[in-house]
């Protein structure tokens, strides 16, 4: 029986870096490569958790920043800790705060100690460091908690991009040394901005210190699509095999599957949740935006094939017309429509990776796939 933490790898694709594995938490285990959704404020928008485990997810991602601001992290634990609190039974990863650190704040200072800044709610002083993070972390009870880290813009200068791993690398250092929730694992975030120098060193010395797994932060921070890869690559050379890896806040399918052939794990990103608010379904061919009028009288479903609940009840028609009237359930059906897309095709590329077929799985889909799907 494997123990909490352990990631086993269960299957890789011959033509490229891709694998099938296993990451076996304290809420149970988690199939690789999967997407994570993203349950910010503990829940993921609009949708109740036994939705989100009926599709077919076993772990979500909570904001350990906002957690915090609302509704504290000391009532999330006082209420039994996060799972208890929002009925979630599958796993959950919390996030360090230092990505809302760096994006929310529009003041901040940055010390050896720590960040001080505003709350983006109510404007009074705070402050958060690892120490800080750690804790919180260790009060939501989440079973993977990230490591507080400097979260480098782009663009940034390269004397600026050093300094920021020389104190993500230190804080993790701190990190390490914080108490933990029972059966939490750490993950340690690679940095080092579009510099594949600073990321292959970031790495290097991040496995010396020993984590449970490995994220790569950094990207998706507005930087231009084509250097995603870049950094990833640079990234996950020196990250050990038989541990997980993570790329935060990277969502598009293709993008999802070009990391896959690299050997990344997981992912997570606010994308299928929040461009369902924006009346936008994500597809295999790519985005549909379903406001338009070319589906004001189109009786078919959003996706042919697709074994969604949407899918299988509601019409394009129903569903124009309920976003185009600001109707909550318009959200809902694309919130779970969108999801069970991302789900789905994360699990066919995991049937790829077994049968040895991923390679050609992949180029086959990204020939059908447009970042908008042509009408």
């Amino acid at each position: 029986m494997n123990s909490i933490g352990t990631f086993e790898i269960t299957a890789e694709d011959p033509a490229s870096d891709a694998r099938c594995g296993t990451l076996h938490t304290a809420h149970g285990p988690v199939q690789t490569p999967v997407f994570m959704p993203v349950g910010t404020q503990a829940t993921v928008k609009s949708l109740a958790p036994e939705e989100v485990s009926s599709i077919g997810y076993r772990m979500i991602l909570a904001n350990t920043y906002h957690l915090n601001e609302r509704p504290g992290a000391d009532l999330v634990e006082r209420r039994g800790g996060l799972h208890r609190f929002m009925n979630w039974q599958g796993g959950i990863l919390t996030d360090s705060g230092g990505f809302q650190v760096w994006s929310l704040a529009k003041l901040n200072e940055i010390t050896e100690e720590g960040v001080t800044f505003k709350s983006h709610i109510s404007g009074e002083k705070r402050f958060m460091g690892p120490v800080e993070s750690m804790a919180i972390q260790r009060h939501l009870g989440s079973d993977i908690a990230m490591l507080f880290d400097e979260c480098i813009p782009y663009p940034a200068e390269k004397v600026y991009a050093e300094k920021a791993v020389e104190r993500t690398l230190r804080w993790a250092k701190r990190c390490k040394e914080q108490p933990r929730a029972e059966g939490q694992l750490q993950f340690a975030i690679v940095q080092g901005g579009e510099f594949a120098d600073l990321r292959a060193y970031c790495a290097d010395q991040l496995v010396g210190i020993g984590f449970d797994g490995y994220a790569i932060g950094g990207v998706s921070v507005g930087e231009p699509d084509e250097l995603i890869l870049p950094g990833v690559e640079a990234s996950i050379t020196a990250l050990p095999k038989n541990k997980a890896r993570y790329l935060m806040g990277v969502g598009m399918l293709d993008q999802m599957l070009n990391s896959v052939a690299r050997g990344v794990d997981l992912f997570d990103c606010v994308l299928p949740t929040r461009i369902a608010r924006n009346g936008s379904a994500v597809t295999r061919r790519g985005r549909v935006q379903l406001r338009n009028a070319i589906w004001k009288e189109d009786d078919r479903p959003i996706e042919e094939y697709c074994h969604c609940y949407t899918c299988k009840h509601y019409s394009r028609a129903y569903i124009r017309h309920l976003i185009n009237c600001g109707e909550l359930l318009g959200y809902r059906l694309l919130s779970l429509h969108n999801l069970q897309c991302m789900h789905d095709v994360m699990a066919d590329a995991r049937s790829a990776i077994r049968e040895g077929t991923f390679e050609a799985f992949r180029k086959d889909f990204l020939k059908n796939y447009r970042k908008v799907a042509e009408q």
